[in-house]
């Protein structure tokens, strides 16, 4: 494998980029604000603690990971796209449209990649989820639920829905293939007065699909569960389960031919998925997209989607109403 990957931030998530980059053989280079960190991971996987000015000048780097504040993604991607890097940007994109669509043109402009470290499309759980969805066995999606809740971190430069919201809003606008009409948010703000620390986000799609996101940081235990219901079954990712339990098919029937809807119940399976840690294969992805050029599969695009709810989101928040897509 080439060495031509720097990652940008060794901190709190940085540093699994580093490790699962430098196992990947690809890793060269590491760079932090806090030097003493830089080096220390640097001397550990055997590479080089350079500035993030010599990364861009260096030619032989070809792909830099910003593992960095949301606040720095816009100005450092578009640095580095200029500098003509592929570019990984853990999420999310960026903190508003504008600064999305710059780095998507920059993207463009100078004929490189970009990609979002929307980590959950590269679970191979919810990869075969989105096969079961695709493939028509659970019939016409009708409604999507999904859980994010712990207890901690609290954080001061983002609410929760920011903080924990964007993984299931990527995967349920994969399941839906589209961007939903309409938003609505309900929200506590408990521990700050100008922070959210839990909130529900109510969707609602053209296709008639509806679907919600109840995300917290304070809650007494840790759930991170994905609930999706179709006319002919229903499927649970529940990434707290040991894995050979994380994807569960409930083969229940909504019949409709009497007065009244009834639901026939049937026993759960759960589905045999080959084990393999998600980080690893969105690093592998990110370095097939660096080399062969090619459109990642949560591409600046695809990062859109997921900023253009999350404004959405906050916008109802603070007007107290429901907010339409088309109006932003």
């Amino acid at each position: 494998m080439k060495k031509n990957i720097a990652v940008i931030g060794c901190g709190y998530w940085g540093k699994n980029l580093v490790r699962n980059f430098s196992e990947l053989s690809a890793l060269v280079a590491v760079c932090d604000p806090n030097d003493k960190l830089a080096q220390f991971y640097a001397e550990q996987y055997n590479v080089n603690n350079l500035s993030f000015a010599e990364i861009l000048n260096n030619p032989s780097i070809s792909g830099v990971v910003l593992a960095v504040p949301a606040v720095f993604h816009a100005s450092m991607a578009i640095e580095a796209m200029n500098a003509g890097k592929h570019v990984y940007v853990e999420k999310p994109l960026a903190l508003n449209k504008k600064e999305a669509m710059a780095m998507i043109a920059a993207a463009k402009d100078n004929e490189v990649q970009l990609m979002v470290g929307h980590l959950l499309q590269y679970h191979p759980v919810f990869v075969a989820l989105r096969g079961l969805v695709e493939s028509g066995e659970l019939g016409r999606l009708s409604y999507v639920y999904s859980n994010r809740l712990s207890f901690g971190k609290v954080r001061s430069e983002e609410d929760v829905i920011w903080s924990f919201a964007p993984h299931d809003i990527s995967m349920i606008l994969s399941l839906t293939g589209q961007e939903p009409e309409l938003v609505r948010t309900e929200s506590a703000h408990i521990l700050q007065s100008n922070i959210a620390d839990t909130a529900t986000v109510h969707m609602e799609f053209k296709s008639s699909v509806k679907a919600h996101i109840s995300v917290s940081w304070l809650h007494p235990y840790k759930e991170q569960k994905l609930v999706v219901v179709g006319t002919d079954g229903m499927a649970v990712f529940d990434d707290t389960k040991p894995w050979n339990e994380k994807l569960a098919l409930y083969r229940h029937i909504v019949l409709t031919s009497g007065d009244l809807p009834s639901l026939e119940k049937s026993e759960v399976e759960y589905l045999e998925i080959p084990k393999s840690e998600p980080l690893r294969n969105e690093c592998q992805h990110f370095l097939a997209v660096v080399r062969d050029n090619k459109i990642p599969f949560t591409d600046g695009n695809e990062g859109m989607s997921v900023l253009n709810v999350l404004a959405a989101a906050s916008l109802s928040e603070s007007k107290k109403e429901p907010v339409r897509l088309a109006m932003l």
